[in-house]
């Protein structure tokens, strides 16, 4: 059998520790389906004095990272620190050496990756990057290579636990986006500063990389229109629950006429749909490919055992690609890198989905009629209404529509003049609707 391949690793906390684990669990099997042992024979720490939850007897470990991606003796460098310019540097440096990279960080792919592909290309080495989206769910191999046949059409999905379980305690506790986001952070779900799940930033990270393996394009994530779920009332999830549907944060990439469309942003979704019926911490991705139609991936989005599954199964991959003259690997993003193209991204303006929007209007007869007429002159159609009576005569009454799709500037347009109405007061509420086949 060939030498062991030996990796690196920077960075021993939850998912190292998993990684090792399940490297030592499952060891035998691992090296059957690999063809060599994978054995993990330096680390890299912050603290030397932290407990481990791993066995780290045969592991040389310190504290200088740089250390181990120059290490001619490390075959495969392990990136687990997070964060942005560190591991830049670090991963940069080891592909400079000639090490092949496997990573778990979506935030280092999204902003980098276009220069790290090249670097990779140029070196003749391979980075992987499975664990970086979605977790334990092997969406990144399923769209890279099973799908390779089709023209993807969309990629949808819920690719933030925390946000879809705040939404999923709203619903069904009836609780505030704050008293939902307190108890995800005392599970563990949230971070003390839960900014990147919350608003968005996270779910774009990983749409960043979905969308450029899924067309062909550079990474974008600078293009993408985010919007997270803080401002979300209870009202306009009981609301959506009566037209049929259910509120969703979701990460959308999507092929439309005039470019491509990338977004992340609260949507309804009806109710029937598989991502509709996704509670908790768990992610679901669904994506349509033209000849095999919309196909779907659930599971565990993040975790020890999920991240440290997506990672050693990088590490195989990465194990049997080593002797693997570099002109026959998979290529990165899917594409050949000559062939990765530009699109145009669509800004939000021209997106073209369904529309939810809420107005608060003066109870007096005729109302509910200007708003409707509005929307017919700029030809936005109409799928449902709703109109919630005031509780007092003092008060206002509530009108929520759904739209057929419609271009999203021309949405806005039609917004500016129904809230210029006499009629109509401050506070109207705008969240896009998608439709997706199961």
């Amino acid at each position: 059998m060939m030498e062991p391949v030996k990796v690196g690793v920077l960075g021993l906390g939850t998912v190292g520790a998993g990684v090792v684990n399940l490297l030592a669990r499952n060891g035998d099997e691992i090296t059957r389906r690999a063809g060599r042992e994978i054995r993990v024979t330096r680390a890299a720490v912050r603290s030397l004095d932290r407990a481990r939850d791993c066995e780290t007897g045969a592991i040389d470990i310190g504290t200088d990272a740089r250390a181990i991606v120059e290490d001619p003796n490390i075959d495969v460098v392990l990136e687990l620190i997070g964060g942005d310019e560190l591991a830049y540097e670090l991963v940069m440096a080891a592909i400079a050496n000639g090490k092949h990279v496997v990573t778990a960080n979506k935030h280092l792919i999204a902003l980098h990756g276009n220069e790290i592909f090249a670097a990779a290309d140029e070196a003749g080495v391979v980075v992987s990057f499975e664990a970086a989206v979605a977790g334990g769910i092997p969406i990144i191999k399923a769209i890279r290579e099973s799908l390779a046949a089709n023209r993807i059409e969309w990629v949808a999905g819920i690719i933030n636990g925390t946000g879809n379980f705040i939404l999923s305690q709203m619903k069904f506790e009836g609780v505030t986006f704050e008293q939902a986001l307190a108890e995800a952070q005392k599970l563990g779900f949230a971070e003390a500063d839960p900014t990147f799940d919350v608003d968005g930033i996270d779910a774009a990270h990983k749409l960043a990389i979905l969308g450029s393996i899924a067309f062909g394009i550079p990474l974008s994530f600078d293009r993408i229109v985010t919007d997270g779920i803080r401002g979300i009332a209870a009202d306009d999830i009981e609301y959506a629950e009566e037209l049929g549907y259910r509120v969703k944060h979701l990460g959308i990439a999507q092929r439309q006429e005039t470019g491509v469309a990338m977004r992340v942003h609260p949507t309804l979704v009806p109710e029937r749909a598989l991502l509709a019926n996704v509670e908790g911490e768990k992610n679901a991705i669904m994506v349509h490919g033209d000849a095999v139609g919309p196909t779907a991936y659930y599971g565990a989005g993040a975790g020890a055992g999920a991240t440290a599954s997506a990672v050693v199964a990088d590490l195989i991959d990465t194990a049997r690609m080593m002797s693997v003259d570099p002109s026959g690997r998979v290529p990165h993003l899917a594409f050949q890198p000559d062939q990765i193209t530009e699109e145009p991204i669509l800004e939000s303006p021209d997106f073209v989905c369904g529309h939810y929007f809420r107005v608060q209007v003066a109870d007096k007869t005729g109302v509910m009629a200007e708003i409707t007429r509005m929307l017919a002159e700029l030809e936005i159609g109409i799928e449902a209404i709703l109109q919630k009576d005031p509780p007092t005569a003092e008060d206002d009454a509530r009108v929520i529509i759904v739209t057929k799709p419609a271009r999203e500037g021309t949405l806005h347009e039609a917004l500016d003049h129904i809230k210029a109405l006499p009629t109509t007061r401050d506070g109207v509420v705008h969240y896009r609707v998608a439709e997706f086949e199961d």
